[in-house]
């Protein structure tokens, strides 16, 4: 463990936290300039921007020949989005949801997990795989965009609006876009430098390729998502925080691996073990996220706590599986058998009370 790898994952955190507060008050600023909601912008351009690293870290992986760290790039990274991210953010404040991102955006990311899961059966995501996954990208975004608009131009006839209604000059629009842009280099050099300074840490204790990718470069690539969201959180953007994750995940799989894909040369190679197993945690995370959304359309604390623990069940199954651990099948026995069969009795009495207060 070199004195150089702990400067870079000092001074990456230094960029991250930087980036975050630019990129929330740019993307804000942004929102009431152009016509669009929080929760919009936060589903495309702050989802966009956050993903760069997953993006940058996955296309260097494929070409330089290391596929476990590719696709447990963007695995890890989805799991963490939801666990870790939303754990964290839902912990500290409630976060809500609209009805738009429980009837459309979640099941869309559901859907984009499953897909993607299938066409990774045979080993590959091919290119044919990728420019599917990316056009499906483009199709999203631009309903969002147009639908965006709608809902707030229906807000300001409905209502007074919170945006305003006169022309801004353009020098403050290019000033959000200036933040903006600065916040997003922040975060992608910020990360950039915590996931090499993590990974030579990593390397240096033997841990597997797979195992990196699923973990320490998963994290460290999603910790743009995470300081978006407490900066969100702490400048009451609620909406921005749960879009971010949302939006990420899907750009993530459609953008980053279809991307990567389309262009790699051979596409993208997905490990057995990643199919067999995280890509399977990566969709019954997503899958949880619709029942807890849909009751009261929001993360409770309480919820934000079960997210973390099962992020540290997580990260304490590929530990202990990558040391081959005795203690590993007791793991899996208690949580079977006791953890997983109460966590789904829980969320399933929870839906049936929301469903009781929605009908009153």
């Amino acid at each position: 463990m070199s004195v150089s790898s702990i400067l870079l994952i000092c001074i990456g955190l230094v960029g991250l936290a930087g980036g975050g507060e630019l990129l929330v008050r740019g993307s804000v600023g942004l929102a009431r300039i152009v016509r669009l909601s929080p929760m919009v912008i936060g589903l495309t351009v702050v989802a966009f921007g956050t993903s760069a690293p997953e993006f940058a870290v996955t296309y260097r992986s494929v070409s330089a020949g290391n596929p476990g760290i590719s696709v447990g790039n963007v695995v890890g990274s989805n799991i963490c989005n939801i666990l870790l991210v939303l754990g964290i953010s839902a912990s500290l404040v409630p976060l809500a949801a609209s009805k738009r991102l429980v009837r459309f955006d979640v099941p869309v990311m559901i859907g984009a997990s499953v897909v993607t899961w299938l066409f990774s059966l045979d080993g590959r995501l091919g290119r044919g795989d990728g420019v599917l996954l990316f056009s499906a990208l483009i199709i999203y975004t631009l309903w969002k965009l147009k639908h965006g608009r709608s809902e707030v131009k229906a807000a300001h006839q409905a209502a007074e609006s919170t945006f305003s209604n006169k022309k801004l000059p353009v020098s403050v629009a290019l000033f959000h876009l200036l933040f903006v842009g600065a916040g997003l280099c922040l975060l992608v050099m910020g990360a950039k430098w915590m996931i090499s300074g993590a990974v030579s840490i990593a390397e240096a204790f033997g841990v597997q390729e797979l195992i990196i990718g699923l973990t320490v470069v998963a994290v460290g690539t999603s910790l743009p998502e995470i300081v978006t969201s407490l900066m969100a959180i702490r400048n009451n953007e609620r909406d921005l925080a749960v879009g971010n994750i949302v939006g990420s995940n899907l750009f993530n799989l459609l953008c980053v691996l279809g991307l990567t894909a389309s262009i790699a040369p051979g596409g993208v190679p997905v490990p057995e073990e990643a199919i067999k197993f995280d890509m399977l945690v990566m969709i019954a995370v997503a899958l949880a996220c619709l029942p807890i959304f849909f009751t009261g359309r929001e993360i409770s604390r309480a919820e934000g706590g079960l997210f973390l623990f099962y992020f540290v069940v997580y990260i304490v199954f590929l530990i202990l599986e990558a040391k081959g651990s005795q203690h590993l099948r007791t793991l899996e026995w208690v949580m079977g058998v006791f953890v997983l069969p109460l966590t789904v009795l829980t969320l399933a009495a929870t839906v049936y009370k929301g469903m009781r207060v929605q009908k009153r």
